[in-house]
């Protein structure tokens, strides 16, 4: 009865100052971070979905349009299909076939030992270092004879005048996607590579004790399961690779490419915003290509990540 009883609210109070003096280190580590972000990142995301709703051309004020520039995007404006078509089969043909090959090229060179599966994890990261490496395949398919492609059909007696790849919409469209799906692996292969290195071996051997006997059921029932994460960041980072196709298509085919062949929504968003200087418009076609990525990153992740 005379021993005094500590008091548990004054315990709390401690455990609660001592994990918020150790949190403000955290806070202000990550404080440049999220300064940047919001500057750099938030207010302009705002910002276009303000200015979407104003014809705004950027020397005069803005003038307060409401939805017509969502409407014009629809009604008036005969390019966009054409982009948009552009852009959904870039998106449904190199995603999903990038993201495959990344991850099974990755599950492949990681039976391999250490120091080969570091060269050719090298090779295939590759592309994507090399910022401008697609410049090779300007040389690979030169319009002329010089033209490492046209040189071997010609030599070949396949063809008798060099075909000019890329102002030619029946190839120029397929030559595009085939660099774009080269170059967009690297990132997505080398997260792979990571995430099959950190897959814990006790449950392999827990799923030959359950009856596992060959390399594919321990794919299927082990491998993915315990990547689920690491396949949400690849899907992830395909579909922003992917609905981000511009610079490669501009590059190669030139801007405008002939008769819209490799035009996507983000080569229309820049004829429309830095060319004709329309900036209303151009920030409701960056909005609307902001919700498409969204609307396939939400069922991306509903596939790849079941809730326990």
């Amino acid at each position: 009865m005379g021993a005094k009883m500590k008091n548990p609210l004054r315990r709390n109070k401690k455990v609660s100052f001592a994990q918020d003096a150790l949190r403000t280190p955290f806070i202000m580590m990550l404080l440049p971070f999220l300064l940047l972000f919001v500057l750099f990142t938030l207010i302009p995301i705002g910002a276009s979905v303000v200015l979407s709703f104003f014809d705004y051309d950027v020397v005069n004020t803005p003038t307060f349009t409401g939805l017509a520039n969502y409407l014009k995007m629809f009604v008036n404006d005969y390019e966009f299909p054409i982009a948009l078509a552009n852009t959904l089969k870039f998106a449904l043909v190199t995603g999903p076939i990038s993201f495959a090959l990344a991850f099974l090229l990755a599950w492949m060179i990681n039976e391999f030992g250490p120091k080969t599966r570091s060269v050719l994890s090298f090779l295939f990261y590759s592309p994507a270092l090399v910022g401008n490496g697609y410049f090779i395949w300007q040389i690979m398919f030169s319009g002329d004879s010089y033209g490492y492609v046209n040189s071997l059909l010609i030599s070949m007696d396949l063809i008798t005048d060099p075909i000019i790849w890329f102002r030619d919409p029946n190839y120029a469209f397929t030559i595009v996607m085939i660099v774009q799906l080269w170059m967009s692996m690297g990132i997505s292969f080398l997260a792979n590579i990571a995430g099959l290195n950190n897959v814990d071996e006790a449950m392999y051997e827990a799923g030959a004790i359950d009856g596992i006997r060959n390399r594919w059921a321990e794919l299927w029932y082990i491998t993915i399961p315990s990547m689920k994460s690491i396949l949400l960041f690849s899907a992830v980072m395909q579909v922003q690779a992917t609905f981000s196709i511009s610079s490669v298509a501009t590059t190669l085919t030139g801007f405008p490419s002939v008769n819209h062949s490799t035009e996507t929504i983000l080569t229309h968003i820049t004829d429309v915003g830095t060319i004709r200087f329309d900036m209303g418009y151009a920030s409701a076609l960056s909005v609307f290509l902001f919700a498409i990525m969204m609307i396939v990153r939400l069922g991306l992740g509903r596939l790849l990540v079941t809730k326990d």
